[in-house]
C-alpha cells in the first residue's frame, strides 16, 4: 500500500506538469535590460521635421539599449531640434533622460546640397555620443560630409548601432557629469569650396 501512495505521489506532479524536487532543464529567463528612452522636442525645427523623422526612425530601427521619441510636451524633453541659418552643430552626447541637449539643423549645410535626412541623423549620432570620422564610406553616418554631396545614406551601420549600444547599455543616466561639448559640423564639400 505504502508503495502505491509513493507511486501516486510520484505521477500527480508530472500529470499536473510541474517537477516534484527535480531541477527543471529549461533555465529560467533573463531579465532584460532597460531601454533608456530620450525624448526629442522639433517644435523649432520648420523644414527640417520630416527629416527628423526619419532620422530618428533609423536610429531606433538600428539601436537596442536606447529609444528616440517625441516629448509629451516641449519643456520636458531630453534634447530639441532647432532650424538655423548657419552650420549645424551638436551637444555631444551621450544625452540622458534629464539632459538638456540641443541639435541645431543648419541652413548652410542644405545649400550646399547635402541631403537633410543624413544631417539629422548625423547629428542625431551626435547626441547618442558618437563623434565625427569625416574620412570614413558614405555607408558610416557618422562620416558626415566626407563622401560628398552625392551622399544619401542616413542609415547607421551596424558598428555605429553598436557603440551606441554600448553607450546606453545598463546605464539610465550619465556616470558622470556631462561636460556639454558642441561639435559644429561644417558640411562643405571641398570640391565646391575650391570652386568659389
Amino acid at each position: 500500500m505504502i508503495k502505491r501512495i509513493v507511486a501516486v505521489a510520484a505521477l500527480i506532479p508530472a500529470m499536473l506538469g510541474t517537477t516534484s524536487a527535480v531541477a527543471s532543464a529549461t533555465p529560467a529567463p533573463k531579465a532584460t535590460a532597460a531601454v533608456v528612452t530620450l525624448t526629442y522636442d522639433a517644435s523649432r525645427a520648420g523644414q527640417w521635421a520630416g527629416a527628423i523623422t526619419r532620422g530618428v526612425q533609423n536610429w531606433n530601427a538600428a539601436v537596442h539599449n536606447v529609444h528616440l521619441q517625441p516629448a509629451s510636451s516641449p519643456g520636458s524633453a531630453d534634447y530639441v531640434y532647432v532650424a538655423t541659418s548657419g552650420w549645424p552643430q551638436t551637444t555631444l552626447g551621450p544625452i540622458f533622460p534629464g539632459g538638456r541637449g540641443q541639435v541645431q539643423l543648419g541652413q548652410e549645410a542644405v545649400t550646399e546640397g547635402y541631403d537633410m535626412t543624413r544631417i539629422a541623423a548625423h547629428e542625431t549620432g551626435h547626441i547618442l555620443g558618437l563623434l565625427d570620422h569625416y574620412t570614413g564610406p558614405c555607408s558610416e553616418i557618422m562620416s558626415g560630409h566626407g563622401p560628398g554631396t552625392s551622399c544619401l545614406n542616413a542609415k547607421p551601420n551596424a558598428t555605429e548601432a553598436a557603440r551606441v549600444d554600448r553607450n546606453y547599455a545598463g546605464r539610465t543616466s550619465a556616470a558622470v557629469p556631462q561636460n556639454r561639448r558642441i561639435v559644429i559640423d561644417v558640411w562643405s564639400d571641398p570640391a565646391l569650396a575650391r570652386s568659389h
